[in-house]
């Protein structure tokens, strides 16, 4: 997990899942692939929904 990852309540993180810097995994994500760096993830099945 890379510096100033914000991770919701309940979210579920798969092992061997990267987080990029800067990135927000959304309350109650289940996050099956790695996360790109400055990005939003949300869902049931983690997709990106906003990247900055």
């Amino acid at each position: 997990m890379a510096e100033n990852v914000w991770i919701g309540a309940g979210a579920t993180i798969l092992p061997g899942v990267s987080i990029g810097r800067d990135a927000v995994v959304a309350a109650g994500a289940v996050v099956t692939d790695d996360v790109p760096p400055a990005s939003l993830v949300t869902g049931t099945k983690a997709t990106v929904r906003r990247r900055w």
